[in-house]
């Protein structure tokens, strides 16, 4: 049985490279596209309910444009889904990525200028020139230059990736500063530091690291899961997860977490893991 957020296929179009295994009218090689908004959500149907989100600038795949719904997949970690068409632009080559937990992109060189757009981490620009404080990017926005840094400058911590997430609103399916969940926390952690990471966390679960025994004292950066949910340790006492217990991204002493979480009957710790 196929997983839906992994394949590229509705019956009506599939990724070429599955011709002879899956069945559709038509099989395309695709047209990769870009965010054109700050955050927009990738749907499970057109018109349906949040699976993920991408973030402005990352690429998504697109294998059909119908009823104003793109069907694709996300180059990011392949995940599938629908993105309504009027929230993607033409791919540019980005170099850059927001590396704070947000920042906001002028019309001009100017802090004093009315801002344009409010931006998260991870979103995506292609910077082609530097004005004073700020670096100019392909769309002609200008974005303070602390707030940036190059695609390629890998970030080294996931768990201090995860801590610029503090306070933010938890949100399902959220990928962003602006509202995310468990998965989305500890993949954004992730591919920031250039560690390849799926967008759910039961296929986090299976992707990620080695299982630890029962018992072993906690690391920064171990994982910790639960039936339908993910944790970052930042210590050996500490975790760091979006949750709807605090509706925000909160800090938990580990042992409370793991009684909290299984006394509201959302089940037992499944697996700590280690990168």
């Amino acid at each position: 049985m196929t997983d839906r957020r992994l394949t590229p296929a509705n019956g009506r179009v599939a990724a070429v490279e599955l011709k002879g295994q899956v069945t559709a009218e038509h099989f395309v090689a695709g047209v990769w596209q870009a965010a054109a908004r700050p955050v927009v959500d990738l749907l499970d149907a057109p018109g349906g309910r949040r699976d993920r989100q991408l973030l402005f600038g990352e690429t998504f795949r697109v294998l059909e444009d119908h009823d104003g719904h793109a069907f694709g997949q996300a180059r990011r970690d392949g995940h599938v889904g629908y993105i309504a068409v009027v929230d993607l632009k033409p791919v540019i080559d980005c170099t850059h990525f927001v590396a704070t937990p947000a920042t906001h992109a002028y019309p001009g060189p100017d802090f004093k200028a009315h801002e344009d757009m409010a931006l998260p981490f991870g979103a995506r620009f292609r910077v082609v020139s530097a004005s004073g404080r700020f670096f100019e990017t392909e769309e002609g926005l200008f974005v303070p230059k602390p707030h940036l840094r190059p695609l390629n400058a890998a970030m080294r911590d996931p768990a201090t990736v995860a801590q610029l997430f503090f306070g933010s609103p938890y949100l399902w399916g959220g990928n962003s500063t602006r509202g995310v969940d468990c998965s989305g926390l500890v993949q954004a952690a992730h591919l920031a530091c250039h560690i390849d990471c799926p967008g759910d966390s039961d296929l986090q679960q299976s992707a990620l690291g080695t299982e630890l025994p029962q018992g072993t004292a906690p690391r920064r950066g171990d994982l910790f899961f639960w039936p339908g949910h993910v944790a970052i340790a930042v210590d050996a006492e500490i975790l760091i997860h979006a949750n709807a217990y605090h509706m925000a991204v909160a800090y938990e002493p580990i042992r409370d977490a793991i009684a909290r979480i299984e006394d509201q009957g959302d089940g037992p710790l499944t697996a700590h893991k280690r990168l």
